[in-house]
């Protein structure tokens, strides 16, 4: 028999072997996805870290849609970052220090805690030769692999001590900037063959900053371009202890392995198109709506084109538009409305105000669209999610789609941490070990020559 015969035929047996009828999680009432009949989450856990407020249930049963809320260790997401905006400085520094210890820092702290990111940021030799030497195509895969590999420049890689999973976690938060920029560099120098560039990180300079500077170079971006990353870099930094990249990593904690195996788990997670990269199919999804639909100010032909869609009658025909509704949030998310305040100034000064504009419009007539497309109630109500402008931010600050799910991890690698300190101080440690209801046959056993 050949070998891609052989191949060919076990595929072709797995259809029937490993096909579930949907029904079957009814019958039995298993929560297909963790998620109740209501599109709740299962509970399956405690924490401090952080809290997802999309809906609240009613006493008599269901669920009552409410604006959405995004809590780090009790503070609203936007009073911090309407606080930092009102003392006109960058906050992700502070939101990761918050992440991790559970409190704000005092003037002293943060700028003690703001150091030793920078002093970390610097990789070792012989890890970035290993960045260079790579051929992978992924990023994701380039940065779960340097994560493991700082297991091997750790000299006390397992133990999991609350003083040795902090300064972990520092150091982890500290290098996914350099990991990420290098990485791309590199791509784009074996790939396009462009110049490669390796600049060192600059002690002086903020966590965001660091990130534009290794990608980009001295004087090609703003002091603006500077604060929205800030700003997508606090609203990606944690989304409470159900979204799958951080189940991911608590499994993994679970069962008291070394941190960056933990991390690493978090980052093959996100790396999955359901995850990590909603912002690029909004990007594609926009790219092609500012060609498909000629008047950008014709309510008429954009209500059209997006009940095609839904139709599955245009673009790419997968009845989605990109962008809207989510897992949790129903009235809003917050996290879109406050990255779509600054956006706005984006637009204004890189002279993207009738793209924008545009954009603004396509999110007002989605929703409805969705909303009218599905009919009413609380599962079928819908809006605009993080990614439908963040994309827009990204590009317009002149950042490549290749790092848009890397540079979710960046941000996101603090609240990984959090939760895996966490996990790892309960009272009573206990490994995640959930159940799975075996539905096929019992079979008797076939001799070979009777096969």
């Amino acid at each position: 028999m050949e070998k891609d015969f052989l191949i060919f035929k076990l595929s072709e047996t797995i259809k029937t072997t490993s096909r579930i009828d949907k029904d079957l999680f009814k019958q039995f009432n298993v929560k297909r996805g963790l998620r109740n009949e209501d599109h709740s989450g299962v509970l399956v856990g405690l924490t401090k870290v952080g809290d997802v407020v999309g809906y609240e249930k009613l006493p008599e049963g269901g669920l009552k849609a409410v604006p959405g809320k995004l809590i780090y260790r009790g503070i609203d997401v936007e009073d911090l970052v309407h606080g930092f905006e009102k003392e006109n400085r960058l906050g992700f520094e502070e939101t990761a220090f918050l992440l991790l210890s559970g409190y704000q820092p005092d003037a002293e702290e943060l700028k003690l805690f703001s150091t030793m990111l920078n002093e970390k940021m610097v990789l070792e030799q012989k890890a970035t030769i290993n960045i260079i030497d790579l051929e992978s195509k992924e990023i994701m895969n380039t940065l779960a692999r340097c994560v493991l590999e700082m297991y091997a420049f750790d000299n006390n890689p397992d133990d999991i001590s609350r003083d040795n999973l902090i300064r972990q976690s520092i150091d982890l938060i500290a290098k996914f900037p350099t990991i990420v920029a290098y990485a791309f560099n590199i791509l784009r120098h074996k790939q396009h063959g462009r110049s490669l560039h390796i600049r060192h990180p600059d002690e002086t300079m903020s966590y965001a900053e660091n990130f534009l500077f290794m990608m980009k170079g001295p004087s090609n971006y703003t002091q603006l371009d500077v604060k929205i990353l800030d700003l997508t870099l606090i609203l990606h930094a944690d989304h409470g202890g159900g979204n799958n990249s951080t189940f991911s990593v608590r499994v993994v904690s679970s069962t008291q392995t070394d941190t960056y195996s933990a991390i690493a788990a978090g980052i093959g997670s996100l790396k999955g198109p359901l995850h990590g990269g909603a912002n690029i199919a909004v990007v594609h999804m926009f790219d092609h709506l500012k060609t498909a639909i000629k008047d950008w100010k014709n309510l008429a032909e954009i209500d059209t084109y997006l009940e095609k869609m839904l139709n599955k009658d245009a673009y790419n025909r997968s009845g989605l538009i990109y962008g809207i509704g989510h897992a949790v949030y129903t009235v809003s998310d917050p996290r879109a409305v406050l990255l779509k305040e600054m956006a706005r100034e984006l637009a204004i000064e890189k002279g993207l105000v009738k793209e924008f504009n545009f954009l603004e419009l396509l999110e007002e007539r989605a929703v409805n669209a969705f909303m009218t497309f599905k009919g009413a109630g609380i599962n079928k109500q819908v809006c605009t999610n993080v990614d439908f402008y963040s994309g827009f931010v990204y590009e317009a600050i002149g950042l490549p789609t290749e790092i848009y799910t890397p540079m979710f991890a960046m941000a996101r690698v603090a609240g990984w941490a959090a939760h895996r300190i966490e996990e790892l101080n309960f009272a009573s440690k206990r490994i995640i070990r959930p159940a799975y209801k075996n539905v096929g046959e019992r079979r008797a056993f076939i001799p070979m020559k009777d096969r």
